[in-house]
Protein backbone atom coordinates (compact mmCIF):
# COMPACT_ATOMS: atom_id res chain seq x y z
CA UNK A 1 0.00 0.00 0.00
CA UNK A 2 2.86 2.20 -0.54
CA UNK A 3 3.72 4.68 -3.18
CA UNK A 4 6.35 5.35 -5.17
CA UNK A 5 9.11 7.33 -3.29
CA UNK A 6 12.91 8.70 -3.67
CA UNK A 7 15.53 6.22 -2.37
CA UNK A 8 16.53 7.74 0.95
CA UNK A 9 19.06 6.39 3.25
CA UNK A 10 19.29 7.76 6.56
CA UNK A 11 23.04 7.37 7.66
CA UNK A 12 23.93 4.42 9.53
CA UNK A 13 24.78 4.30 13.37
CA UNK A 14 24.34 2.02 16.32
CA UNK A 15 21.13 3.05 17.92
CA UNK A 16 20.73 3.09 21.70
CA UNK A 17 18.16 0.93 23.29
CA UNK A 18 15.60 2.22 25.14
CA UNK A 19 14.37 0.96 28.24
CA UNK A 20 10.65 -0.51 28.29
CA UNK A 21 8.75 2.26 29.13
CA UNK A 22 6.97 2.90 32.52
CA UNK A 23 3.47 4.66 33.58
CA UNK A 24 2.78 4.80 29.40
CA UNK A 25 -0.58 5.03 28.39
CA UNK A 26 -3.03 2.39 30.04
CA UNK A 27 -3.62 -0.81 28.36
CA UNK A 28 -6.84 -0.43 26.37
CA UNK A 29 -10.18 -2.07 27.94
CA UNK A 30 -12.36 -4.33 26.72
CA UNK A 31 -15.96 -2.75 25.89
CA UNK A 32 -17.67 -6.46 26.90
CA UNK A 33 -18.80 -4.79 30.45
CA UNK A 34 -20.68 -2.02 28.50
CA UNK A 35 -21.95 -4.22 25.55
CA UNK A 36 -24.81 -5.39 27.57
CA UNK A 37 -28.36 -4.95 27.24
CA UNK A 38 -29.51 -2.24 24.73
CA UNK A 39 -25.42 -1.60 24.50
CA UNK A 40 -24.80 -4.67 22.50
CA UNK A 41 -24.62 -2.50 19.37
CA UNK A 42 -22.21 -3.94 17.63
CA UNK A 43 -22.78 -7.45 15.63
CA UNK A 44 -26.79 -6.57 16.45
CA UNK A 45 -26.05 -3.78 14.55
CA UNK A 46 -25.01 -5.64 11.86
CA UNK A 47 -28.12 -8.27 11.57
CA UNK A 48 -30.53 -5.60 11.79
CA UNK A 49 -29.21 -4.04 8.44
CA UNK A 50 -28.94 -7.24 7.40
CA UNK A 51 -32.63 -7.99 8.59
CA UNK A 52 -31.69 -10.92 10.91
CA UNK A 53 -31.91 -11.43 14.53
CA UNK A 54 -29.23 -11.50 17.19
CA UNK A 55 -26.31 -13.87 17.43
CA UNK A 56 -23.99 -14.47 19.91
CA UNK A 57 -20.03 -13.53 19.09
CA UNK A 58 -17.34 -15.34 20.57
CA UNK A 59 -15.51 -13.39 23.48
CA UNK A 60 -12.34 -12.01 23.22
CA UNK A 61 -11.12 -13.14 26.53
CA UNK A 62 -9.89 -9.86 27.03
CA UNK A 63 -9.38 -8.91 31.11
CA UNK A 64 -12.20 -7.46 32.83
CA UNK A 65 -11.14 -3.64 33.68
CA UNK A 66 -9.99 -2.83 36.86
CA UNK A 67 -11.42 0.92 36.41
CA UNK A 68 -14.30 2.67 34.93
CA UNK A 69 -13.83 3.67 31.64
CA UNK A 70 -16.05 6.26 29.28
CA UNK A 71 -18.62 4.49 27.26
CA UNK A 72 -17.48 4.56 22.90
CA UNK A 73 -18.53 6.42 20.78
CA UNK A 74 -20.93 4.70 18.30
CA UNK A 75 -19.10 2.03 16.28
CA UNK A 76 -15.71 2.67 17.99
CA UNK A 77 -13.57 -0.17 18.44
CA UNK A 78 -11.50 -1.86 21.41
CA UNK A 79 -8.44 -4.18 20.45
CA UNK A 80 -8.34 -7.16 22.69
CA UNK A 81 -5.37 -7.21 24.39
CA UNK A 82 -4.15 -10.53 23.31
CA UNK A 83 -5.14 -13.52 20.95
CA UNK A 84 -7.36 -16.48 22.78
CA UNK A 85 -8.26 -19.80 21.74
CA UNK A 86 -10.86 -19.27 18.73
CA UNK A 87 -13.93 -20.81 20.00
CA UNK A 88 -15.82 -23.09 17.40
CA UNK A 89 -17.33 -20.27 15.02
CA UNK A 90 -21.22 -20.16 15.97
CA UNK A 91 -22.63 -18.10 13.27
CA UNK A 92 -26.53 -18.03 12.66
CA UNK A 93 -28.09 -18.63 9.35
CA UNK A 94 -29.61 -15.78 9.46
CA UNK A 95 -26.23 -13.84 8.87
CA UNK A 96 -26.40 -14.67 4.95
CA UNK A 97 -22.62 -16.11 3.65
CA UNK A 98 -22.10 -13.09 1.12
CA UNK A 99 -22.85 -10.82 4.03
CA UNK A 100 -19.94 -12.97 6.01
CA UNK A 101 -18.04 -12.93 2.77
CA UNK A 102 -18.73 -8.68 2.36
CA UNK A 103 -17.56 -8.08 6.34
CA UNK A 104 -14.17 -9.85 5.54
CA UNK A 105 -13.36 -7.33 3.31
CA UNK A 106 -11.57 -3.72 3.05
CA UNK A 107 -11.45 -1.42 0.14
CA UNK A 108 -10.30 2.00 -1.07
CA UNK A 109 -11.85 4.07 -3.15
CA UNK A 110 -11.78 7.49 -5.00
CA UNK A 111 -13.52 10.83 -3.88
CA UNK A 112 -13.22 12.91 -0.69
CA UNK A 113 -17.29 12.73 0.11
CA UNK A 114 -18.98 9.40 0.18
CA UNK A 115 -21.44 10.46 -2.36
CA UNK A 116 -18.20 10.42 -5.13
CA UNK A 117 -18.28 6.91 -4.47
CA UNK A 118 -21.78 5.42 -3.85
CA UNK A 119 -20.71 1.95 -4.78
CA UNK A 120 -19.10 2.03 -1.36
CA UNK A 121 -22.51 3.55 0.52
CA UNK A 122 -24.12 0.82 -1.23
CA UNK A 123 -21.72 -1.81 -0.22
CA UNK A 124 -21.66 -0.38 3.09
CA UNK A 125 -25.12 -0.70 3.92
CA UNK A 126 -26.64 -3.45 2.02
CA UNK A 127 -23.87 -5.71 1.55
CA UNK A 128 -22.16 -5.79 5.00
CA UNK A 129 -18.97 -4.22 3.76
CA UNK A 130 -16.00 -4.81 6.52
CA UNK A 131 -14.57 -1.31 6.34
CA UNK A 132 -12.98 1.40 4.01
CA UNK A 133 -9.08 2.13 3.76
CA UNK A 134 -8.77 5.99 3.43
CA UNK A 135 -5.60 7.50 1.68
CA UNK A 136 -4.21 11.18 0.35
CA UNK A 137 -2.87 11.01 -3.07
CA UNK A 138 -5.09 10.27 -6.20
CA UNK A 139 -1.97 8.51 -8.20
CA UNK A 140 -3.81 9.42 -11.40
CA UNK A 141 -3.75 13.27 -10.57
CA UNK A 142 -1.53 13.76 -7.78
CA UNK A 143 -4.55 15.77 -6.26
CA UNK A 144 -6.30 14.35 -2.85
CA UNK A 145 -7.77 11.13 -2.95
CA UNK A 146 -9.76 10.69 -0.08
CA UNK A 147 -8.02 13.12 2.38
CA UNK A 148 -8.15 16.89 1.73
CA UNK A 149 -8.68 18.30 5.03
CA UNK A 150 -9.34 18.22 8.71
CA UNK A 151 -12.31 18.65 8.21
CA UNK A 152 -13.51 17.35 5.47
CA UNK A 153 -12.12 14.00 6.42
CA UNK A 154 -14.24 14.11 9.65
CA UNK A 155 -17.36 14.58 7.43
CA UNK A 156 -16.36 12.00 5.28
CA UNK A 157 -15.64 9.02 8.34
CA UNK A 158 -18.75 9.87 9.79
CA UNK A 159 -20.72 9.24 6.12
CA UNK A 160 -19.00 6.23 6.34
CA UNK A 161 -20.73 5.29 9.81
CA UNK A 162 -24.03 6.38 8.89
CA UNK A 163 -24.15 4.48 5.57
CA UNK A 164 -23.61 1.42 7.92
CA UNK A 165 -26.15 2.16 9.94
CA UNK A 166 -24.03 1.99 12.92
CA UNK A 167 -23.16 -1.60 12.28
CA UNK A 168 -19.17 -1.58 13.58
CA UNK A 169 -17.02 -1.24 10.34
CA UNK A 170 -12.94 -0.60 10.33
CA UNK A 171 -12.07 3.01 9.17
CA UNK A 172 -8.92 2.67 8.20
CA UNK A 173 -5.46 4.27 7.30
CA UNK A 174 -1.73 3.92 6.66
CA UNK A 175 -0.61 6.43 9.48
CA UNK A 176 3.35 5.07 10.09
CA UNK A 177 5.00 8.62 10.48
CA UNK A 178 7.98 9.78 7.92
CA UNK A 179 6.63 8.90 4.34
CA UNK A 180 3.91 6.68 5.14
CA UNK A 181 1.97 9.64 6.91
CA UNK A 182 -1.69 9.75 5.02
CA UNK A 183 -2.66 12.87 7.49
CA UNK A 184 -0.08 14.82 6.71
CA UNK A 185 0.81 18.84 7.00
CA UNK A 186 0.32 19.42 3.86
CA UNK A 187 -3.58 18.42 4.67
CA UNK A 188 -3.69 20.25 7.53
CA UNK A 189 -2.50 17.93 9.96
CA UNK A 190 0.33 17.63 12.77
CA UNK A 191 3.57 16.33 11.72
CA UNK A 192 4.76 12.76 12.53
CA UNK A 193 8.05 11.69 12.19
CA UNK A 194 9.71 8.41 10.99
CA UNK A 195 9.47 4.90 12.86
CA UNK A 196 13.37 5.55 12.00
CA UNK A 197 13.61 8.81 13.82
CA UNK A 198 12.18 7.95 16.73
CA UNK A 199 13.93 4.20 17.12
CA UNK A 200 17.14 6.90 17.45
CA UNK A 201 15.75 8.78 20.27
CA UNK A 202 14.14 8.41 23.69
CA UNK A 203 11.04 6.23 25.38
CA UNK A 204 9.67 9.58 26.60
CA UNK A 205 9.92 11.34 23.04
CA UNK A 206 8.47 7.96 21.14
CA UNK A 207 5.17 8.43 23.25
CA UNK A 208 5.08 11.95 22.85
CA UNK A 209 5.03 10.87 18.96
CA UNK A 210 2.45 8.05 19.28
CA UNK A 211 0.40 9.77 21.37
CA UNK A 212 0.23 12.88 18.65
CA UNK A 213 -0.89 9.72 16.21
CA UNK A 214 -2.86 8.55 18.02
CA UNK A 215 -4.79 11.35 18.79
CA UNK A 216 -4.76 13.00 14.95
CA UNK A 217 -6.97 9.30 13.95
CA UNK A 218 -8.66 9.69 16.85
CA UNK A 219 -9.86 13.27 15.90
CA UNK A 220 -10.02 12.52 12.09
CA UNK A 221 -12.36 9.27 12.86
CA UNK A 222 -10.22 6.49 12.08
CA UNK A 223 -10.44 3.00 14.26
CA UNK A 224 -8.12 0.98 12.30
CA UNK A 225 -4.03 2.20 12.22
CA UNK A 226 -1.93 -0.49 9.27
CA UNK A 227 0.72 0.53 11.55
CA UNK A 228 3.51 -0.07 13.06
CA UNK A 229 5.97 -1.29 10.90
CA UNK A 230 8.25 -4.52 12.92
CA UNK A 231 10.57 -5.11 10.07
CA UNK A 232 13.98 -5.47 11.21
CA UNK A 233 16.12 -2.78 9.51
CA UNK A 234 18.58 -5.16 8.43
CA UNK A 235 19.02 -3.87 4.74
CA UNK A 236 19.54 -0.23 5.09
CA UNK A 237 18.85 0.25 1.11
CA UNK A 238 15.75 -2.05 0.99
CA UNK A 239 13.49 0.02 -1.36
CA UNK A 240 10.58 -1.12 0.97
CA UNK A 241 11.86 -0.68 4.44
CA UNK A 242 15.06 0.55 5.48
CA UNK A 243 15.75 3.42 2.08
CA UNK A 244 12.28 4.89 3.05
CA UNK A 245 12.83 5.09 7.18
CA UNK A 246 10.03 3.12 7.91
CA UNK A 247 11.70 0.60 10.45
CA UNK A 248 12.54 1.65 13.94
CA UNK A 249 15.43 0.26 14.10
CA UNK A 250 17.78 -3.17 12.97
CA UNK A 251 17.61 -4.01 16.83
CA UNK A 252 14.81 -6.25 18.26
CA UNK A 253 14.76 -5.00 21.74
CA UNK A 254 14.15 -1.29 20.23
CA UNK A 255 11.84 -2.56 17.71
CA UNK A 256 9.89 -3.82 20.86
CA UNK A 257 10.21 -1.26 22.84
CA UNK A 258 9.01 1.54 19.99
CA UNK A 259 6.13 -0.49 18.46
CA UNK A 260 4.55 -1.40 22.55
CA UNK A 261 4.57 1.99 23.29
CA UNK A 262 2.70 2.82 19.99
CA UNK A 263 0.26 0.23 20.60
CA UNK A 264 -0.24 1.36 23.76
CA UNK A 265 -0.72 4.87 23.02
CA UNK A 266 -3.11 3.95 19.77
CA UNK A 267 -5.18 1.39 23.05
CA UNK A 268 -5.88 4.61 25.06
CA UNK A 269 -7.75 6.32 21.97
CA UNK A 270 -9.69 3.48 21.29
CA UNK A 271 -7.46 2.56 17.75
CA UNK A 272 -6.56 -0.73 16.79
CA UNK A 273 -3.00 -1.48 15.28
CA UNK A 274 -1.56 -3.40 12.92
CA UNK A 275 1.65 -5.31 13.31
CA UNK A 276 3.19 -5.56 9.80
CA UNK A 277 4.65 -6.95 7.51
CA UNK A 278 4.85 -10.69 8.77
CA UNK A 279 7.05 -12.87 8.52
CA UNK A 280 9.92 -9.87 7.96
CA UNK A 281 10.51 -7.87 4.61
CA UNK A 282 13.32 -5.71 6.09
CA UNK A 283 15.63 -7.36 3.97
CA UNK A 284 14.42 -7.33 0.96
CA UNK A 285 15.65 -5.20 -2.23
CA UNK A 286 12.17 -5.14 -3.97
CA UNK A 287 9.08 -2.94 -3.08
CA UNK A 288 6.19 -5.36 -2.99
CA UNK A 289 3.57 -3.13 -4.28
CA UNK A 290 5.84 -2.63 -7.54
CA UNK A 291 7.57 -6.36 -8.24
CA UNK A 292 7.75 -9.95 -6.38
CA UNK A 293 10.64 -9.54 -3.50
CA UNK A 294 12.36 -12.56 -2.65
CA UNK A 295 13.96 -12.98 0.53
CA UNK A 296 14.94 -16.29 0.81
CA UNK A 297 18.77 -15.10 0.73
CA UNK A 298 18.39 -12.42 3.10
CA UNK A 299 15.64 -13.28 5.95
CA UNK A 300 16.54 -14.57 9.17
CA UNK A 301 14.58 -16.15 11.94
CA UNK A 302 15.84 -12.95 13.69
CA UNK A 303 13.01 -11.28 11.93
CA UNK A 304 10.25 -12.94 13.73
CA UNK A 305 11.84 -11.98 17.51
CA UNK A 306 9.81 -8.20 17.43
CA UNK A 307 6.15 -10.45 16.17
CA UNK A 308 6.72 -13.48 18.59
CA UNK A 309 7.19 -10.85 21.35
CA UNK A 310 4.90 -8.49 20.93
CA UNK A 311 2.56 -11.31 20.34
CA UNK A 312 3.84 -12.84 23.78
CA UNK A 313 3.04 -9.69 25.21
CA UNK A 314 -0.34 -9.16 24.09
CA UNK A 315 0.60 -6.40 22.35
CA UNK A 316 -1.36 -7.65 19.06
CA UNK A 317 -4.30 -6.55 17.56
CA UNK A 318 -4.37 -7.56 13.59
CA UNK A 319 -1.20 -9.00 12.11
CA UNK A 320 -0.44 -8.17 8.34
CA UNK A 321 1.08 -10.92 6.07
CA UNK A 322 3.31 -9.38 3.97
CA UNK A 323 3.47 -10.15 -0.11
CA UNK A 324 7.15 -11.39 0.50
CA UNK A 325 8.87 -14.77 -0.95
CA UNK A 326 10.42 -16.45 1.39
CA UNK A 327 11.81 -19.76 0.16
CA UNK A 328 12.56 -20.62 3.74
CA UNK A 329 9.06 -21.02 4.90
CA UNK A 330 7.56 -21.65 1.21
CA UNK A 331 9.20 -22.13 -1.87
CA UNK A 332 6.13 -21.69 -4.19
CA UNK A 333 4.06 -18.93 -2.61
CA UNK A 334 4.43 -15.29 -0.76
CA UNK A 335 3.72 -15.03 3.12
CA UNK A 336 0.34 -13.41 2.24
CA UNK A 337 -0.81 -16.87 0.35
CA UNK A 338 1.10 -19.13 2.43
CA UNK A 339 -0.47 -21.45 4.69
CA UNK A 340 2.83 -22.66 6.03
CA UNK A 341 3.38 -19.17 6.63
CA UNK A 342 0.05 -17.69 7.91
CA UNK A 343 -1.38 -20.89 9.28
CA UNK A 344 1.96 -22.84 10.60
CA UNK A 345 4.27 -20.54 11.59
CA UNK A 346 2.31 -17.48 12.90
CA UNK A 347 -0.68 -19.27 13.89
CA UNK A 348 1.14 -22.57 15.17
CA UNK A 349 5.00 -21.38 16.26
CA UNK A 350 3.99 -17.65 17.18
CA UNK A 351 0.60 -19.07 18.95
CA UNK A 352 -1.32 -15.82 16.87
CA UNK A 353 -5.03 -17.12 16.97
CA UNK A 354 -6.52 -12.88 16.21
CA UNK A 355 -6.72 -11.42 12.97
CA UNK A 356 -4.81 -11.64 10.08
CA UNK A 357 -5.26 -9.44 7.22
CA UNK A 358 -3.05 -9.35 3.92
CA UNK A 359 -1.76 -6.56 2.49
CA UNK A 360 -2.71 -5.11 -0.64
CA UNK A 361 -4.44 -8.07 -2.68
CA UNK A 362 -4.13 -5.74 -5.93
CA UNK A 363 -0.54 -5.50 -5.68
CA UNK A 364 1.35 -6.03 -8.79
CA UNK A 365 3.29 -9.01 -7.11
CA UNK A 366 0.43 -10.64 -6.23
CA UNK A 367 -2.13 -10.07 -9.35
CA UNK A 368 0.76 -10.77 -12.26
CA UNK A 369 1.63 -13.85 -10.59
CA UNK A 370 -1.19 -15.16 -9.45
CA UNK A 371 -4.22 -13.41 -10.80
CA UNK A 372 -7.00 -11.58 -9.06
CA UNK A 373 -9.33 -13.91 -8.43
CA UNK A 374 -7.35 -16.72 -7.33
CA UNK A 375 -4.90 -14.59 -5.19
CA UNK A 376 -8.28 -14.08 -3.03
CA UNK A 377 -9.15 -18.03 -2.29
CA UNK A 378 -5.69 -18.54 -1.50
CA UNK A 379 -5.73 -15.98 0.78
CA UNK A 380 -8.79 -17.54 2.24
CA UNK A 381 -6.81 -20.50 2.35
CA UNK A 382 -3.76 -19.65 3.97
CA UNK A 383 -5.57 -18.19 6.96
CA UNK A 384 -6.23 -14.58 6.59
CA UNK A 385 -9.33 -13.15 8.13
CA UNK A 386 -9.30 -9.88 6.22
CA UNK A 387 -8.83 -9.33 2.74
CA UNK A 388 -7.51 -5.50 1.67
CA UNK A 389 -8.01 -4.04 -1.49
CA UNK A 390 -6.74 -0.39 -2.15
CA UNK A 391 -7.87 0.34 -5.03
CA UNK A 392 -5.30 2.12 -5.97
CA UNK A 393 -3.02 0.61 -8.96
CA UNK A 394 -6.58 -0.65 -10.53
CA UNK A 395 -9.61 0.57 -9.32
CA UNK A 396 -12.67 -1.34 -9.77
CA UNK A 397 -15.60 0.08 -8.29
CA UNK A 398 -17.29 -3.36 -8.76
CA UNK A 399 -14.67 -5.03 -6.15
CA UNK A 400 -16.84 -6.06 -3.76
CA UNK A 401 -19.90 -7.81 -5.59
CA UNK A 402 -16.89 -9.62 -7.77
CA UNK A 403 -14.93 -10.86 -4.48
CA UNK A 404 -18.15 -12.00 -2.80
CA UNK A 405 -19.06 -14.19 -6.30
CA UNK A 406 -16.00 -15.78 -6.18
CA UNK A 407 -15.61 -16.73 -2.91
CA UNK A 408 -19.11 -17.86 -2.83
CA UNK A 409 -19.01 -20.03 -5.98
CA UNK A 410 -15.64 -21.32 -3.81
CA UNK A 411 -18.02 -22.20 -1.08
CA UNK A 412 -20.42 -23.80 -3.26
CA UNK A 413 -18.18 -25.78 -5.10
CA UNK A 414 -16.33 -27.19 -1.95
CA UNK A 415 -13.20 -25.87 -2.24
CA UNK A 416 -13.57 -23.10 0.89
CA UNK A 417 -15.47 -24.84 3.41
CA UNK A 418 -17.78 -22.80 4.84
CA UNK A 419 -16.40 -23.44 8.35
CA UNK A 420 -13.31 -21.41 7.23
CA UNK A 421 -15.65 -18.18 6.41
CA UNK A 422 -17.32 -18.74 9.64
CA UNK A 423 -13.93 -18.95 11.84
CA UNK A 424 -12.22 -15.56 9.60
CA UNK A 425 -15.76 -13.62 10.24
CA UNK A 426 -15.78 -14.62 13.74
CA UNK A 427 -12.39 -13.58 14.87
CA UNK A 428 -13.64 -9.97 12.62
CA UNK A 429 -16.35 -9.62 14.99
CA UNK A 430 -14.35 -10.11 17.88
CA UNK A 431 -12.33 -7.00 17.18
CA UNK A 432 -15.26 -4.94 18.17
CA UNK A 433 -16.49 -6.48 21.45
Amino acid sequence: MDEPAPDRRRAAGPASVPGRPSGGPTEAISRRLLLRGAALGGVALFLAACGSSARTVSPSGAASPSEPVPSPSPGSITPATSASPLATPTVAPEVSLRHRIAGLMIVGFRGTELTDAEWVGTALRDSGLGGVILFDRDQRTGGPRNIASAAQVKRLTDAIRVAARERPVFVSVDQEGGIVTRLSPARGFPAAASEAKIGDGTAAAAGRWAEGIASTLATAGFDLNFAPVVDLDVNPSSPAIGALDRSFSADPDVVVAMATIEVDAHRAARILTTLKHFPGIGSSTTNTDFGVADVTKTWTRTELEPFRRLIAAGKADLVMAGHVVNGQLDAKRPASLSAATVTTLLRGELGWDGVVVTDDLQAAAITTEFGRDEAVLLALEAGNDLLLFANQQVYDPKIVARVVGVVAAAVASGRIPEARIDEAFERVQRLFA
